[in-house]
């Protein structure tokens, strides 16, 4: 396998209720999974190349359960990348170049009957993980609105994060709300819904843990 290494911060808001139940190993939500989101990759590389300020995105669809499959996937990817750029970060999200079932696109992918054509445009990202807020614009693609959730009585900001140690996403996400709208080969319309601010460490074999696993 090419190594390769990424290290960066990711927004992503799916249709499931807060506490997103697939974290738990439990059904969706509302049966199916649709989600969309991004990266941010603030270092990283592909054997020679460096993938620095690369950003990439995706939309995602399952008819049931993730694990379930039958799956429907639109890779995006920063139109600033170059060629060599490009093919190294799709390797990545299609989870090439990778052990198997080790990180979150190689689960995924194993996932899909039907991958769209990578998309290469201009993604805006500005997320800030521990205050939970940020937006996404893909554009002609889709667009993201990550907040705080707020309690019910109060309207104060409600902080709740995931912790997995074992996860091969993330180890810790920050929880928050989500209201996302895409378009073109998945069209979703998502409104205050999970939404996972984290930060993402991950290369070959999966991810680099920067804790003790229990």
């Amino acid at each position: 396998m090419t190594p390769w290494e990424i290290q960066g911060s990711e927004l992503i808001n799916c249709n499931c209720s807060y506490g997103c139940p697939c974290q738990f190993n439990a059904p969706p939500t509302k049966g199916f999974c649709e989600a969309m989101g991004a990266m941010s990759i603030s270092s990283g590389y592909y054997g020679d190349v460096r993938l620095d300020g690369v950003n990439i995105a995706v939309v995602f669809q399952w008819p049931g359960p993730i694990h379930e499959g039958k799956g429907k996937c639109q890779p995006i990817v920063d139109e600033r990348a170059s060629p060599d750029q490009r093919e190294a970060v799709l390797k990545i999200m299609t989870g090439q170049d990778t052990e198997p079932f080790a990180t979150v696109f190689s689960v995924f992918a194993a996932t899909l009957e039907q991958a769209f054509d990578p998309i290469f445009t201009k993604i805006d990202f500005d997320v800030d993980v521990d205050a939970r807020r940020g937006w996404i614009h893909v554009e002609g693609v889709f667009d993201v609105v990550g907040e705080p959730i707020r309690n019910p009585v109060t309207g104060d900001e409600h902080r709740v994060r995931i912790d997995l140690p074992h996860g091969f996403e993330y180890e810790l996400a920050e929880i928050g709300s989500g209201t996302s709208r895409s378009h073109g080969n998945i069209t979703l319309d998502l409104k205050g819904t999970y939404a996972q601010f984290a930060r993402l460490h991950m290369n070959n074999k999966g991810l680099i843990r920067h804790r003790a696993a229990a």
